[in-house]
């Protein structure tokens, strides 16, 4: 199944005073990379994130952005330096004293010394977490991969529809190619008679055009293209991802194209050649998005 590598999920998760919601965007990428952004109390899960992400993505870059929120998202505790409060407690009543300050010292006053309190993050209980977290993932990863399917199936529409057009293209190279050599055959003939007054020494002539015929034939780099097609069209209907494969194969398509148009001497040719490298170039275009 032809899949785009571009997409986009979310999911979410709610119980026990626990919210918890992922997102996920896929973009083209060579090969498979995953970046996964969450609370770092949770980041035990990342290996966990990954695996079950990886049963959806096989190809692509994917950012998956992990929140957590809720009265038990964050625990959190106080920690008070009570040997440095006392000390503060008791410089500040030895100030009443010295300065005869009636006030009594309040709570708000020893509240300001932050040396004296530190909030630190309390350990998490992950594991109690865990199903919810990769749940809100699993759907995210869901709704990703059915927008990659869509988008995947216009792609294979596109791409196979240019395929027809490389293919048709080629059956008119394969019915002009044997035209080269007459074309060529004729226009050295016509040359030679305008400097010999029609006296052309036939074998020699014959000689000249089965060199350049040989020259220019194109038959095995059209055997080959016709390969490539076949094959292009056998890979883009397999399950399994297919982006690389047909990637190359259109490299090697180029490749033989070039190679006619560098042999094939002759204009109907040559304007054949362009379309193809314009089909070939439209369907590159196509197939770097695919999975």
């Amino acid at each position: 199944m032809v899949k785009s590598m571009t997409g986009y999920g979310a999911g979410s998760r709610k119980g026990n005073g626990i919210s918890i919601s992922a997102e996920m965007k896929t973009v083209n990428h060579r090969f498979c990379e995953q970046i996964v952004r969450m609370p770092k109390q949770y980041l035990t899960l990342e290996d966990a994130v990954k695996k079950l992400i990886s049963q959806y993505i096989h190809r692509g870059r994917a950012e998956v952005f992990i929140t957590v929120d809720g009265e038990k998202a964050k625990n959190q505790k106080m920690v008070v330096d009570w040997q440095l409060l006392d000390e503060y407690y008791r410089v500040l009543e030895e100030m009443r004293a010295r300065f005869i300050i009636k006030e009594p010292v309040s709570v708000s006053e020893l509240l300001q010394n932050k040396d004296c309190f530190q909030l630190l993050d309390d350990p998490v209980n992950v594991e109690e977490l865990e199903p919810m977290l990769l749940g809100a993932v699993k759907e995210a990863a869901i709704q990703l991969a059915a927008m990659r399917e869509a988008e995947g199936r216009e792609l294979k529409t596109n791409i196979l529809a240019l395929l027809q057009s490389v293919h048709q293209v080629t059956d008119k190279l394969k019915r002009l190619a044997p035209k080269v050599a007459e074309s060529y055959r004729e226009r050295l003939k016509a040359k030679l008679d305008s400097y010999t007054s029609g006296l052309v020494d036939e074998s020699r002539l014959l000689t000249e055009v089965a060199i350049f015929a040989e020259k220019a034939d194109i038959n095995e780099e059209l055997v080959r293209l016709y390969s490539h097609i076949h094959q292009f069209a056998s890979i883009i209907e397999e399950s399994e991802p297919v982006g690389r494969r047909l990637d190359f194969l259109l490299q090697e398509m180029n490749r033989e194209v070039n190679t006619i148009g560098s042999k094939g001497n002759a204009a109907d040719i040559a304007s054949a050649v362009v379309d193809l490298k314009s089909s070939l170039e439209k369907m590159k275009e196509q197939v770097q998005n695919i999975e």
